[in-house]
């Protein structure tokens, strides 16, 4: 009986011991959750997950991408469990698949579009009706997402059209796969003028805002995010969650975005 009862408070002991090398004893193992998001989120939402990480030992992988682009890939199956687009077009066409889990959708953030220029340029551009871009670019080319399906190449297509500028400068543009790629031009000096997110600007000490766009002259830019139909991760939700708290919106707003979810 004595043997039996130094065995139970050793057992004990080790698990007393066990318990203080480890931690607490976590209910359920982390977990992953698979995010498609917009490629001018990419700093942001890698900021936010770290300190989610930290906190709850779940990650959150991400395929940061063009919003058309990661579209068409969950349209063909990707795995992904969340979906976060740069415009409301892109989510609604994958929603008109029957992709998307109901009752999960929501926008969560806005943005602005501006006119950069490398970061030592002397050019002073002011965007108003019939500016001359087509002056100040010369023979070079103006950087831009793709216009026919870039979020940020549509906004700013649509916005240079408002103004009458377009006709003028549709030859000189360069287009890229996406908005973070457009930037990269202007960062790198391979081309004088850039139209971009106003949030990846100011993450690119290379480039300076030489001015806004109007809202007025382009759709509002909208970020919708959503639970995918065929999420497998268990904190899709959660995540989705984290997003719209006061801490993330603190992150959100510190990177120039508007923050509309409540």
């Amino acid at each position: 009986m004595k043997r039996f009862v130094m065995r139970a408070r050793l057992g004990g002991f080790l698990l007393l011991l066990l318990a203080l090398i480890s931690g607490p004893i976590s209910a359920s193992a982390a977990e992953k959750v698979t995010v498609f998001a917009a490629a001018s989120l990419k700093d942001v939402l890698t900021s936010i997950s770290e300190e989610w990480k930290k906190e709850t030992g779940n990650e959150a992988v991400f395929s940061f991408a063009a919003s058309s682009a990661l579209a068409k890939q969950i349209a063909e199956g990707a795995p992904a469990d969340l979906f976060i687009s740069a415009d409301l077009d892109w989510m609604d066409n994958v929603e008109k698949q029957g992709l998307v889990k109901e009752g999960t959708r929501l926008s969560l953030l806005a943005n602005r579009i501006v006119l950069v220029a490398p970061a030592d340029s002397k050019a002073e551009l002011k965007v108003a009706p019939g500016f001359d871009l087509a002056g100040a670019l010369g023979n070079e080319k103006l950087a831009m997402g793709n216009v026919d399906s870039v979020p940020a190449g549509k906004y700013g297509k649509a916005a240079l059209q408002k103004l009458g500028v377009w006709e003028s400068v549709s030859a000189k543009v360069a287009q890229a796969e996406n908005v973070r790629a457009a930037l990269l031009l202007v960062s790198r000096g391979e081309a004088p003028f850039g139209i971009v997110y106003e949030t990846d600007a100011k993450v690119d000490p290379k480039v300076k805002i030489l001015d806004r766009f109007p809202e007025d002259t382009h759709k509002p830019i909208i970020y919708p995010a959503a639970v995918l139909k065929e999420a497998k991760s268990p904190v899709a939700a959660v995540f989705l969650d984290l997003l719209k708290t006061e801490k993330s919106k603190a992150a959100f707003e510190a990177a120039g975005f508007t923050v509309l979810a409540k």
